[in-house]
């Protein structure tokens, strides 16, 4: 009993293990995004994915994933590398803010429901504030999963939950 309660949740980026990882200014604004009160800042962004990066890498993660629910019934991911190699050769570990809030997935495979043509497609991936971002994958090469809303160029929904939360927001 005692390791399940030491190891449930170990592979989650939970709001407590992001506060412990970055300035509380930077943590209210978090809040205050998340709360619809404020935009996200590219430098908020920043200092939170780096945050996330070393929390993942620590853990053994070697990559990252735009994580979503396009309308074909199953799940979608783009992975990239965490590394990257300079021009002088040298291997860099990095993750930027700008990565970390939104990404452009190859749509040509997605129902498109006539929106576009195949060649046209553009589909992007937006960072859901509301989910956490968790670990997956074998202990050495982990993956950091960010869940992410899929729209398409026009902000027409590609996916099942940005209709939900749509729907959560008009709620509120």
């Amino acid at each position: 009993m005692n390791n399940m309660l030491e190891i449930f949740g170990t592979n989650h980026f939970s709001e407590i293990e992001l506060k412990s990882r970055i300035p509380g200014s930077i943590f209210k604004e978090f809040k205050a995004v998340q709360s619809g009160k404020k935009e996200l800042s590219i430098s908020v962004a920043e200092v939170i994915a780096n945050a996330a990066k070393n929390w993942a890498t620590e853990k053994g993660a070697t990559h990252f994933t735009h994580w979503f629910q396009p309308l074909t019934e199953l799940t979608a991911e783009k992975h990239e590398s965490f590394i990257s190699v300079s021009s002088d050769g040298n291997i860099l570990s990095q993750f930027s803010g700008k990565e970390l809030i939104r990404g452009e997935a190859d749509t040509s495979s997605f129902p498109n429901g006539g929106l576009r043509s195949t060649f046209e497609a553009r589909g992007y991936t937006a960072w859901d504030l509301s989910s956490p971002m968790f670990l997956r994958g074998p202990e050495k090469a982990k993956t950091l999963f960010i869940p992410t809303a899929f729209v398409g160029y026009n902000g027409e929904a590609l996916d099942k939950k940005v209709p939900l939360l749509r729907s959560i927001n008009t709620i509120s």
